[in-house]
Formats: C-alpha cells, sequence, structure tokens
C-alpha cells in the first residue's frame, strides 16, 4: 500500500489506531462498564477512588461520547454514602437529638415571661413594682 499524501497517511494512521466505529464502541462500551463496576477499596481514598473515576470518564469522552458529570457524582455520592454511613447516622442523630433540646428549652422560654414583657408591665421579676417604670 502506497501513501502518497498526508491525509492519506493520516487517514490510515487514524484508522490503524483509532478503530473503525464498530470497535470505537465497544471500547465505549467496556470502559462504560469498568466505570460501573467500580467500588472503593478499604485503603483507598475517596481523592485515589475519584481520580480513578475521572480516568475511566476522560477516556469514554476521548472517544467521542458524552458521560454526564451528575453520574460521577451519583457514584462518588454513593461511595460515599455507604464509606461514611456509620458516621453520618450518628451525626445526624447527634444533631437531632440537640434540635430537641433547643426545642425543649425554647418551649420552656416561652411558658416564662421574659424581662422584656415584664419591664412594660412596670414588674420586677420578682412580683414587686419597678419604681423607676412609675
Amino acid at each position: 500500500m502506497t501513501l502518497n499524501s498526508t491525509k492519506s497517511i493520516w487517514d490510515f494512521l487514524k484508522q490503524e489506531y483509532e478503530g473503525n466505529e464498530k470497535v470505537k464502541r465497544m471500547q465505549v462500551l467496556n470502559l462504560i462498564r469498568e466505570f460501573e463496576m467500580q467500588r472503593m477499596k478499604e485503603s483507598e481514598t475517596i481523592k485515589q477512588y475519584s481520580d480513578k473515576l475521572l480516568s475511566i470518564v476522560n477516556n469514554v469522552r476521548f472517544l467521542g461520547t458524552e458521560f454526564s458529570d451528575t453520574r460521577i457524582v451519583q457514584k462518588l455520592l454513593v461511595i460515599v454514602r455507604e464509606r461514611f454511613e456509620s458516621i453520618i447516622e450518628g451525626t445526624i442523630e447527634y444533631f437531632l437529638q440537640a434540635k430537641l433540646k433547643f426545642n425543649q428549652v425554647t418551649k420552656e422560654r416561652r411558658k416564662r415571661p421574659n424581662e422584656t414583657t415584664l419591664r412594660k408591665e412596670k414588674v420586677s421579676i420578682n412580683g414587686v413594682v419597678n419604681p423607676k417604670m412609675r
């Protein structure tokens, strides 16, 4: 095979190294399957895991296929939730208890008259009329 022009050389190299559309589709399918099958190892950090996912996604995009950022974020959130579920649940439980305590305190404060209300009524906290307020 004789290649006379730069275009013919380019087309030949493109076909040789990139493959035809069928090969590209198979590569994309394999990469997407690899993305879906990825699991975070116990020894891996979130940064290492996300770098691995982004490498796969970049290869998919390089082959000309769209891959949404939303899907990447969903995958990361699922893994983070699974890995740190006990911490998340503990934190939520803590804040729920803190909220209950806060609500109980505010209910108790609402039941008692506050100092501003007492001043408006010209009564001190002890129930004695404040002479300065007359």
